[in-house]
C-alpha cells in the first residue's frame, strides 16, 4: 500500500488552512441562508391590500371620425399593509386607466416610500389621456356606454416593492393592482357639454406580487 507524501510541510499546512477557511465560510453562508429561509417561512408576508375609494371622470371626449379619446379623471387609491411584523418599501408605483383592455391614460407616478406594519397609504392622483387613439370597436362601445350612462374602466397600479423584516430587506418584487371602477353618469359636472362619471361604490382590487 502506498503512502502519500506531501514533500513540503509548509505547503501542506497552508493547503489545510485554506480548506478549513473555505469550509468555515461555506458553513456560515449556509447557516445564514437557512436562518433567512426560516424567518421568511415563519413570517410569510401577505400581499398589500388595495382599494379604489373614489373615481371621477371630468372629461371623456371622443373626436368624431378619428377615434381619438381625451380623458381627465381623478382617482383615490389606498393600500393597506396587513402584516404584523413585515414592512413594505414602495420603490416605484405608476397608475393609469384602461377601458376594455386598452390604456386610455398615460401613467402617473405615485409617491413612493415606506409602509409600516398595519399602516394605510392613500394616493389621489389625476390621470390624463390626450388624444389617445382607440380601436374603432372600442370607440363604438364607448359611445354606447356613454349614452347608457354607465361605464366600466379599470384603474391599474404597477411598480416594485421590497419587504422589510427587522433590519433585513428583500430584493425587488413586481407589483400589479387591478381595480374595477363601476361609474355612473353625473350630469352637469363634466367639461363643457360632456357629462362626467362618478364611482358608485368602493372597489376591492386584485393584487399580484
Amino acid at each position: 500500500m502506498s503512502v502519500k507524501d506531501c514533500g513540503n510541510h509548509g505547503h501542506c499546512q497552508r493547503r489545510k488552512l485554506y480548506r478549513r477557511l473555505f469550509a468555515t465560510v461555506l458553513t456560515f453562508i449556509i447557516v445564514v441562508l437557512i436562518v433567512i429561509l426560516v424567518v421568511w417561512l415563519v413570517l410569510r408576508p401577505s400581499k398589500p391590500k388595495f382599494y379604489l375609494k373614489d373615481t371621477s371622470i371630468f372629461q371623456l371626449n371622443l373626436t368624431a371620425g378619428s377615434n381619438l379619446l381625451t380623458t381627465v379623471m381623478q382617482v383615490t387609491l389606498d393600500s393597506r399593509n396587513l402584516n404584523d411584523r413585515v414592512g413594505i418599501y414602495y420603490d416605484k408605483l405608476d397608475a393609469f386607466a384602461a377601458y376594455k383592455g386598452q390604456r386610455i391614460t398615460a401613467s402617473t407616478a405615485l409617491p413612493t416610500g415606506y409602509q409600516g406594519h398595519d399602516d394605510v397609504v392613500v394616493w389621489s392622483p389625476y390621470l390624463y389621456g390626450a388624444a389617445v387613439a382607440v380601436a374603432p370597436y372600442l370607440a363604438f362601445s364607448l359611445i354606447q356606454d356613454r349614452e347608457a350612462g354607465l361605464l366600466l374602466v379599470y384603474i391599474k397600479a404597477e411598480g416594485r416593492l421590497r419587504w422589510k423584516v427587522g433590519t433585513w430587506v428583500s430584493g425587488h418584487y413586481h407589483l400589479q393592482a387591478n381595480c374595477p371602477a363601476f361609474l355612473a353618469i353625473d350630469n352637469g359636472k363634466g367639461s363643457g357639454s360632456a357629462p362626467s362619471f362618478h364611482l358608485q361604490q368602493i372597489s376591492s382590487c386584485s393584487v399580484d406580487v
